[in-house]
């Protein structure tokens, strides 16, 4: 028997870990959004909807364990979090629109739309536009670096 040590507890059986991690990780965008109380599934569908009226050729993918847009690369991220919503447009999108994320947390590639206020879908949208912008401005067939957004 192989033991790993794991997020979940160290020295479970490697086929635990494996069918745990399966178990925890969503395959596609309604899986992950089903894993969550209605009052956020019912946020997290409006910015779904957003993203997808705003690049409607961006094909929907998990990748790092929460909701992508992908777009010659990955357009955007999003996931729900005990308070916050977050958003992940790649530190273009947040520097872009940095006066109007003013009243928001940010990091260098993302920001945190808090739970309990209206979520802004108006601004979810330009920044969604500016990243369609970017993308499709991009040379076709380009590599981006690994890990690049």
């Amino acid at each position: 028997m192989i033991i790993s040590f794991s997020p979940f507890g160290g020295g479970q059986p490697l086929g635990a870990w494996k069918m745990m991690a399966q178990r925890l990780s969503p395959n596609n965008f309604d899986e992950y959004i089903a894993g969550f109380p209605v009052s956020t599934r019912i946020i997290l569908e409006q910015v779904r909807a957003v993203i997808k009226a705003s690049a409607p050729d961006a094909t929907e993918a998990i990748k790092y364990g929460i909701p992508t847009f992908v777009l010659r690369g990955n357009l955007v991220h999003f996931g729900a979090f005990k308070s916050h919503i977050g958003f992940y447009p790649t530190p273009s999108g947040i520097l872009k629109f940095k006066k109007e994320l003013s009243n928001f947390t940010t990091a260098k590639g993302s920001v945190q739309f808090l739970l309990s206020q209206p979520m802004p879908l108006a601004l979810i949208t330009k920044m969604v536009q500016f990243r369609v912008k970017e993308a499709l401005g991009k040379t076709p067939g380009a590599k981006n670096p690994k890990g690049a957004h």
